[in-house]
């Protein structure tokens, strides 16, 4: 709250006392940022947000290693500012490869391999998925990656400070990720650019005055990085504690309603998973349908945030191979840290009620979408 109103300085204006003040500050949520995935303070970039780190991360290695080679790698369930961003790239003439995953949306590692040519300059593959949570094994996808000398990029926006990530562990070359994922300040990203073993180049997409060793200039919004930094900081220290506390929370969801209720499908592999990711599909009744009826202070949705309201199935749900109907009646649950056993109770008998009263008035009856 200071650094919106009394700590008024602009980071960039070290010639006097208030601009120091700034850059003090913006300096040590870098090392707050850098601390919670293993890497070092200078290798932080802040950006708008995991969508900019994203574009600025791919297509700034993409640009500056054409001369190298034009093929990129990523997979079928990557959230939409990857995929997009790897259309554009196609539009300019880069050689795209999207790998399916099995059932339970993992990437198979020797899939990733084989998809390795002599043109392959970068690899991204997400950490966690946005829908279904799923963790990937980004580990082994990193060794993959290095011993091949190509560039490992993972969106960590879904995992970081909700699950270990340490990027020198996994070989990560290039990871995004955004504050608010983990209750800090909407506005505000992060991408980490590894500086040596080896060091990772990325072309300017944003160019004037410099800022960020010349990666991404503008004026840095110091509030939003100092609560990001301050968001990092608390979830490291609550760490080992709170992801069991969220996992507990969520199998207490997830038993409950497939005790209370037939005809339940849980997407995506249980354990390989985000401690508080939920996506369940209700057979016999629409997503939409089931978030009209809560109408109250249960907060869910039918697919990714980014694309709630454009009413397309879910890209994450027909990777794994559900049919439509169990897509279209799919509800993602997000359990977090303010949530309290009360609240899944809750959550748990007024879902059973909304489901048991839409499938009793629904043309689409169970039967006609069972699971599988």
């Amino acid at each position: 709250m200071p650094f919106f109103s009394d700590c008024f300085g602009n980071a960039a204006s070290s010639s006097h006392f208030f601009g120091r003040q700034a850059q003090g500050a913006v300096e040590q949520a870098r090392k707050e940022i850098a601390s919670v995935i293993g890497a070092k303070p200078h290798e932080i970039v802040f950006t708008s947000g995991a969508t900019e780190s994203i574009n600025l991360g791919l297509k700034g290695v993409a640009l500056n290693l054409l001369s190298k080679g034009n093929h990129i790698v990523t997979s079928a369930i990557e959230h939409p500012a990857v995929l997009d961003t790897c259309n554009t790239l196609r539009k300019q003439g880069f050689d795209i490869s999207i790998l399916p995953v099995d059932n339970l949306g993992l990437v198979d590692p020797v899939e990733v391999e084989r998809a390795i040519g002599r043109k392959t300059i970068l690899v991204s593959i997400m950490h966690a998925n946005n829908e279904i949570g799923v963790l990937q094994d980004i580990q082994a996808i990193g060794r993959v990656c290095r011993e091949r000398d190509v560039i490992f990029h993972t969106d960590a926006t879904q995992s970081v400070g909700k699950v270990p990530l340490n990027v020198e562990y996994c070989a990560v070359d290039l990871a995004s990720f955004s504050a608010h994922k983990m209750y800090g300040p909407k506005g505000i990203g992060a991408l980490y650019v590894r500086d040596r073993n080896p060091r990772i180049h990325v072309k300017p997409l944003i160019d004037g005055g410099g800022q960020e060793q010349g990666v991404r200039s503008g004026t840095l919004n110091v509030p939003a990085i100092v609560g990001f930094g301050k968001a990092c900081y608390i979830a490291a220290s609550l760490e080992e504690t709170e992801a069991l506390r969220v996992l507990e929370l969520r199998e207490a969801l997830r038993i409950g309603l497939m005790n209370e209720l037939d005809d339940l499908l849980v997407n995506g592999h249980l354990e390989k998973r985000v401690p508080g990711n939920l996506n369940v599909s209700f057979a016999g009744v629409q997503g939409h349908s089931i978030i009209a009826g809560i109408q109250d202070v249960i907060a869910v949705s039918s697919g990714s945030a980014c694309h709630s309201k454009s009413g397309k199935a879910s890209h994450v749900l027909k990777a794994i191979g559900l049919p439509d109907e169990l897509a279209d009646s799919s509800i993602r649950f997000g359990v977090g840290r303010f949530n309290l056993n009360s609240d899944i109770a809750y959550t748990i008998d007024r879902f059973c009620e909304v489901i048991n009263r839409l499938r009793r008035g629904s043309p689409i009856t169970s039967a006609n979408a069972t699971v599988p």
